[in-house]
Parts: structure tokens; sequence; C-alpha cells
């Protein structure tokens, strides 16, 4: 997977924003203000992704890709390293779950404003 694939894939769920909001190179995918991807747009080499507190640690314990979020909270982020034993369609269903999770979470008037 590259940073273009990957951002292109972000950007197509909906209501999803980019912006850079901590420095030049990290770039966080939104949806209604909340980040649910985060990408090192330089090196491109992992993903922080929220994620469900049960699936995160049975993750952990599959495959050596996934890790606690780095500078993220560890019960509720993973990080997901690229190009290890986790397959892009496995990433993007990681994605997806991200996404769904802070969707979910919105309120009500937030989602009524994206549509």
């Amino acid at each position: 997977m590259d940073i273009e694939s990957f951002r292109k894939y972000c950007l197509s769920k909906f209501g999803a924003t980019e912006d850079t909001p901590f420095d030049e190179v990290t770039l966080c995918f939104k949806v209604g203000g909340k980040i649910f991807a985060i990408v090192d747009i330089t090196s491109f080499e992992s993903v922080n992704l929220k994620c469900d507190p049960e699936k995160a640690v049975e993750l952990r314990e599959q495959y050596r890709a996934v890790n606690p979020g780095f500078h993220m909270n560890k019960n509720h982020w993973n990080t997901i390293s690229f190009h290890q034993d986790l397959h892009d369609a496995a990433i993007l269903a990681l994605v997806d779950h991200s996404y769904n999770l802070i969707f979910q979470k919105l309120p009500k008037k937030i989602k009524e404003a994206l549509r």
C-alpha cells in the first residue's frame, strides 16, 4: 500500500477530512472533527487507528504488525505497521473499524450536519 491509495481510501469515507494539526508531516484523517487515522507522510511505515479495547488486545496477540498506539491511549488505539503480517485488505478493514467507532460516538447534531 502507498500513501496515496491509503489517503484516497480514508477520504472516501462519508464526511472524512484531512489535516496536519500537529506538524507538517503528521497527517490526520477525521470525521466530525474527531481523528480516526494518523500517519507520517514522510515515512508512511505505520498508522494509528482507534480500536475497541477487547479487539485491540486480540489483534496485538495475533499479529506482529499490531502494537499499542504510539503516543496514544494504549487501551483504545493501535499502531499498525505496514509491510508485516497484515495484508492491505485487513488494514483497510481496521480503518473501517476505527472510522465506525468514531462516527457512532458523534453527537446527532454533527451527524446530521455531515449529511
